[in-house]
Order: C-alpha cells, then sequence, then structure tokens
C-alpha cells in the first residue's frame, strides 16, 4: 500500500495532510525518513511519524455530527476553543472533521478515521454535493438573484460554479453547491445582495442531516458510507 493511503487509512491524517507529513520528513520507515509518499508499505514496515510508531490500519468509522454555533470544526484549536471533537468519544480513534464549517455557520459534518473516504468527499476534483440553507438580510429574495446564483457569480477568487437554488420563504434559501471554496454561500449571497444571517448544511451528497440534535452525533451504517463512497465514485 501507498505510504500516505497507509497513513490514512491508520487515522493518522487524511491523504493529502498525510502527503504534507511525508514531504516534510516526519515519516520513517524501518528508522529511515521517507519522503515519498508513494512508497510501498505493510504493517510489518515500522512506519513511525513524528517518532511514534504507527499502530496499522485500525478499523473504518464515520460520525455525523450536527456541530453548534460557535464550536469550530477542527481537530483542535491552540486557545482551547471548544472543537467537534469535543462532541463525541473516539474510542481511542484519531478522527479528524471532513471538510470545514465556519464557528458561526452550523449542521452537517463528518468525522472519521477514513483517510480515502475524507479524500473522495472534499477534493474539488470529485465535485460532491454540499446542501445548505440560510436566512439572509434584504428580504424578500428576488427572482433576479435566484437566476444569478444559478447561473454562478463573480467572487474574487473567481466564477462560482452554478448552484441549484430554491426559496423557502422570503428570507430564506436552500443552495446545492458542488464546490468548496472558504466562505462560498456567503460570500455567493452576498454577490447578489443578500448578507446571510443564519446558514446550516443540511446534507452532504445523498446523507442529510435529519432530526439528529444540535450537538448531537452518529455514526453511519455501513450501507450509508457505501452511499457516500458511491457519490464521490460517481462524480469522477
Amino acid at each position: 500500500m501507498r505510504l500516505a493511503k497507509y497513513l490514512a487509512h491508520a487515522g493518522v491524517a487524511s491523504r493529502r495532510a498525510a502527503e504534507t507529513l511525508v514531504g516534510e520528513g516526519r515519516v520513517r520507515v524501518a528508522g529511515e525518513v521517507v519522503r515519498d509518499p508513494a512508497r510501498d508499505v505493510d504493517e510489518r514496515s515500522a512506519v513511525e511519524v513524528d517518532g511514534r510508531p504507527v499502530a496499522g490500519v485500525e478499523r473504518r468509522v464515520v460520525y455525523a455530527v450536527n456541530k453548534p454555533l460557535g464550536v469550530l470544526s477542527t481537530a483542535s484549536d491552540p486557545h482551547g476553543r471548544p472543537t467537534v471533537l469535543g462532541l463525541l468519544e473516539a474510542e481511542g480513534r484519531r478522527l479528524y472533521p471532513v471538510g470545514r464549517l465556519d464557528a458561526d455557520s452550523s449542521g452537517l459534518i463528518l468525522l472519521t478515521n477514513d483517510g480515502e473516504l475524507a479524500h473522495r468527499l472534499t477534493h474539488p476534483s470529485f465535485h460532491v454535493a454540499k446542501t445548505y440553507r440560510v436566512r439572509v438580510a434584504g428580504a424578500p429574495v428576488g427572482e433576479r438573484a435566484l437566476r444569478a446564483l444559478r447561473a454562478g457569480v463573480e467572487l474574487e477568487d473567481g466564477r462560482s460554479s452554478p448552484a441549484q437554488v430554491r426559496r423557502l420563504g422570503p428570507d430564506g434559501l436552500e443552495l446545492t453547491i458542488h464546490e468548496g471554496r472558504n466562505r462560498q454561500v456567503r460570500r455567493m449571497c452576498e454577490a447578489v445582495g443578500h448578507r446571510v444571517l443564519e446558514l446550516q448544511r443540511v446534507a452532504i451528497g445523498p446523507l442529510a442531516l435529519g432530526g439528529l440534535p444540535a450537538g448531537a452525533h452518529r455514526r453511519l451504517s455501513d450501507a450509508e458510507v457505501q452511499s457516500l463512497r458511491g457519490t464521490s465514485a460517481a462524480a469522477l
């Protein structure tokens, strides 16, 4: 197995982050620093990260979490602020968030030790859909704004891809996008004249937030995980 993939499957980090660890010289195989993420390894290869042995491939799990407002979607915070990892017991597993939600946004986020799945769900090349519900200022939202969002809008980092949009009352919208730029939904709405007041992610691919309470989590079934894998594979 490729070294970066091995690290991801062992729950050390996502595949992209594992490639960075290798490139920084923080990974040793049989006592030797290795900088090639494609190096073939297995459980007998004595892989270490920052001097600590990697125990090997652990059982992969995926949790759905309803992130509340004010909670960071990072694995840790140097200032001691609450993070999504504090919302569940990891049972010894090294979990990390899939994608990001701003502290002032809420809703569905995934935690996993499956680096390959995390890569498929977040890398732009896989075009996995994410659905958000927002409440905006400047209501009512007119047809001109809806048409612009559906066509794609100009942002400072380039034109957005077209979004699927439907109106949820005079000040509410549901948007589905296939990109993952920083604060993208907020910036798209601002580009058509509507500042976002509330934002909640309600779906990632086929997985819906449903009735999961704020701050709660649940482990995904094998069928749900396979559905997520199928969505990312179909997007290729």
